[in-house]
């Protein structure tokens, strides 16, 4: 169960521990949102002083995430139903013909609005993609792609499935990913 705690520099913090969690980590999300994870096994307080020892940081990364939105030029998106049409034309076609390709089986393709990942694929292989990945250039569409259908053969982060997107990308893996960082999911209208 998640906490938001309301801390004196930083403001609300949300705090999750979790059983997936192998260490404690700090992350702030392009709004600003700020969210400390930590595995079951440590204790609160000692989560809460990791998070005043990296302050700086979050404040930081807050300043480094205004600038770079404000030097990226503002585009008017295309309303949901737009993107879902695109997507929806558009998406599973795509992963069919890279299915083909390389050799992959999935499940079903189902378009989703969701705007806290690209994609996802379940443990039966069916694939979950957000609409908004319409809004990215091809290039990192397929990336994302074939990241899920990487996820057909390891339902894991581990060094082959590493191993197998880079090889499908042409040794580019690391080099997309940071490129697909670089995008964010557009957050809801206010």
């Amino acid at each position: 169960m998640d906490e938001v705690l309301q801390h004196p520099l930083l403001g609300p913090v949300t705090l999750a521990q979790s059983r997936r969690a192998r260490r404690i980590t700090l992350s702030v999300r392009p709004s600003g949102a700020v969210r400390l994870s930590y595995p079951c096994g440590i204790a609160r307080a000692r989560a809460l002083a990791f998070l005043e020892s990296r302050a700086e940081w979050v404040v930081q990364a807050r300043e480094r995430l205004a600038a770079r939105a404000a030097a990226r030029p503002s585009i008017s998106l295309p309303d949901i139903e737009t993107l879902r049409r695109a997507a929806q034309a558009e998406l599973p076609g795509r992963v069919a013909e890279l299915a083909r390709l390389h050799g992959f089986r999935y499940g079903r393709v189902t378009i989703r609005a969701t705007r806290s990942k690209w994609g996802s694929c379940s443990g039966q292989n069916n694939l979950s993609l957000s609409l908004f990945l319409m809004t990215l250039p091809q290039h990192l569409r397929d990336f994302v792609l074939l990241h899920e259908l990487c996820h057909t053969v390891h339902h894991n982060h581990s060094p082959r499935f590493h191993a197998l997107l880079d090889r499908l990308t042409g040794g580019k893996e690391k080099l997309l990913s940071r490129e697909l960082r670089s995008h964010t999911i557009p957050a809801k209208e206010p």
